[in-house]
């Protein structure tokens, strides 16, 4: 019982610094905020091809997080870097990848892709 609860306590102590430690390098921007600022900067999801093709915010270029690390060339680090996935997840891990590899202004969707309800396009 006691390995139990040192365990459960070492997993909320270890989700609280990753969370504290995302929010000094990544902005969760609202969908509102989001909007005033995507498109004077580079807006990409995340989210694998198919995903992408079902729909996507307009403007954005699909680079899948699994494919990241071998396309950061297409990603410039002097403009803010908008991300976006189905539900922030994966967005908050490209963004860790991206601060890792020098990048600054990270910003990502708050709730991802299916709480958007701008704009999308299809194909």
């Amino acid at each position: 019982m006691i390995v139990l609860i040192t365990l459960l306590v070492a997993i909320i102590a270890y989700g609280t610094f990753k969370y504290f430690r995302q929010k000094r390098f990544l902005t969760t921007l609202t969908e509102e905020e989001f909007i005033k600022g995507y498109r004077k900067a580079q807006l990409i999801d995340v989210r694998e091809p198919k995903e992408y093709e079902a729909g996507h915010i307009l403007g954005a270029r699909n680079i899948p997080l699994s494919q990241m690390k071998h396309r950061l060339i297409e990603i410039r680090n002097d403009k803010p870097v908008y991300l976006y996935c189905a539900s922030g997840a994966r967005s908050a891990r490209a963004a860790h990848l991206l601060k890792r590899k020098g990048y600054e202004d990270l910003n990502h969707l708050k709730g991802g892709f299916k709480k958007w309800t701008g704009k999308i396009k299809r194909g």
